[in-house]
């Protein structure tokens, strides 16, 4: 899904939220048949500028407010010469209020207007204003079959405000969903359209905010913040008089018998992302490998237990989890680590035995779930989880009383207050092994450097989605470790060391 992030607005709502604010902005004075011709406006100036050698459109309606625009869309381009047919699948009976209003228009200035058909001809450009925000469940017929039959045309796809069978509070999609080149999204942009599987079928967007009232928009609750701009935390530069004690003494645990990579990548990230001490807690067997690859990193060899809590008094942050393994020695590590009261991060390992129940969550911690380690934690499916990934991020937060990084595809943090960010940069390069040791150590050593546990989250995960993304333009085989170095530059970037 292709943004720029500076050219999108920050807070993200829940449709329930944008029907309100499309309300209050029609109680302070914007009549609704205006915020509709505006919609239609900005969408047309929008594909005419996606597909300038276009001449004929092809608009899907229902029977909402979506198919209004639709309508007026249609009107505009036979205004401009173009070759126009709405097919109508809502109905023409069940149009009401500014949607009739459209409807008329299109019609009065001879738009030609048929029902939907299996038989009927698709051509030019297709706009999706079948369903819009207000879908809900399941499909039913025909937009269903309609919708199938638009992604089969091969034709390019617009959507109006968000693909027709896509949720959008949670980004799940219907049994089908409008797979579009270009979705135009209105007023606010939707929670859904960053998250779930939603990146899959949006294609670009593009945000029209229809002249709304900078006032009422920015009083208006909103569900979560998009992390980019003015969102984004920021580490305070760094005094000439600074040292390596002032920035926090970070200890990473884990490193099982055939996984010392997991630590070794975590200590790296830390260590990259300015902590001013980095320790490792490991198998013996990994010590002569971290010394070799970082000798700055001090590697301590753990054969028992016992040992831990000396190190542990030398540290103001544990990252714990990465390849741990679920072990007796794993095990063992996890107990020492959560009888230690220091704000910690655990990832991986430490998240699966804590699903077991093995040990209880110190406070002061942050979580970093895949989708399968959320839904061991909440004792559901992976698909449950997916289905409403805000709703899975916000419950654990509430349930462990921690800061909670959901990991995918629009990555969310959410805080036990009800806080919510969404990042929606990153790259399908990033989908392999080690990544997510990179995030903890990133997110343990944001910590270290005196980050609270919701803003190292958010900046942690904005640093490693948008380091890779940098660096996936290369594509395939990209490497967790080849993240480091991109993160330096870009912490340099957003928060530099010298004012």
């Amino acid at each position: 899904m292709p943004t720029d992030e500076t050219s999108l607005p920050l807070p993200l709502y829940s449709a329930a939220q944008i029907r309100a604010l499309d309300a209050r902005l029609i109680d302070a004075g914007t009549p609704g048949f205006e915020l509709m011709r505006r919609a239609a406006h900005a969408i047309w100036r929008a594909l005419r500028r996606r597909w300038p050698q276009a001449d004929s459109l092809t608009v899907l309606a229902g029977s909402g407010n979506n198919a209004g625009d639709g309508y007026l869309i249609a009107t505009l381009a036979h205004k401009a010469g173009w070759s126009v047919q709405v097919l109508s699948a809502g109905g023409i009976d069940k149009l009401k209020g500014d949607a009739a209003l459209a409807y008329d228009e299109a019609k009065g200035l001879g738009v030609s207007i048929l029902p939907w058909s299996a038989q009927a001809q698709l051509q030019g450009v297709l706009v999706d204003a079948l369903l819009g925000t207000g879908f809900q469940g399941d499909l039913r017929e025909p937009y269903a079959a309609i919708i199938e039959r638009i992604n089969a045309s091969g034709l390019p796809v617009l959507a109006v405000d968000i693909p027709s069978g896509l949720h959008a509070d949670s980004g799940t999609v219907a049994e089908h969903a409008v797979r579009a080149d270009l979705t135009v999204t209105l007023i606010g942009l939707k929670l859904g359209l960053f998250t779930g599987d939603a990146p899959d079928w949006v294609g670009e967007l593009q945000f029209a905010d229809l002249q709304a009232d900078p006032r009422i928009v920015a009083a208006h609750p909103s569900s979560a913040v998009r992390l980019a701009g003015d969102a984004l935390p920021r580490l305070a530069p760094r005094s000439l008089t600074s040292h390596k004690g002032r920035f926090g003494h970070l200890l990473v645990i884990g490193g099982d018998h055939g996984m010392g990579g997991a630590t070794l990548l975590s200590s790296e990230a830390a260590l990259r992302a300015g902590a001013g001490m980095v320790s490792l807690a490991t198998r013996p067997e990994h010590v002569a490998a971290s010394l070799t690859r970082h000798p700055e990193i001090m590697c301590h060899a753990i054969q028992s237990t016992y040992q831990l809590p000396t190190l542990c008094q030398r540290a103001d942050v544990l990252v714990v989890g990465p390849g741990l393994g679920q072990g007796a020695w794993g095990r063992s590590l996890l107990s020492a680590a959560a009888a230690q009261d220091l704000p910690q991060v655990w990832d991986a390992d430490a998240l699966n035995l804590l699903a077991e129940q093995v040990v209880n969550l110190p406070a002061d911690c942050v979580l970093t779930p895949h989708p399968g380690e959320a839904a061991r934690l909440l004792e559901r499916s992976t698909a449950e989880v997916q289905s409403d990934r805000p709703g899975a991020a916000l419950e654990l937060a509430r349930r462990y009383r921690a800061v909670v990084v959901l990991k995918g595809a629009g990555s969310l943090v959410a805080a036990p207050d009800g806080r919510l960010s969404l990042c929606d940069r990153g790259h399908p390069a990033m989908a392999g092994a080690g990544f997510g040791d990179v995030l903890a150590g990133l997110i343990g050593a944001l910590r270290a450097q005196a980050l609270p546990a919701f803003d190292a989250a958010s900046l942690g995960v904005w640093l490693h989605a948008t380091a890779g993304e940098r660096l996936a333009r290369g594509g395939r085989g990209l490497a967790a470790s080849d993240l480091t170095a991109a993160i330096r530059q870009l912490l340099e970037e957003h928060s530099p060391c010298r004012p």
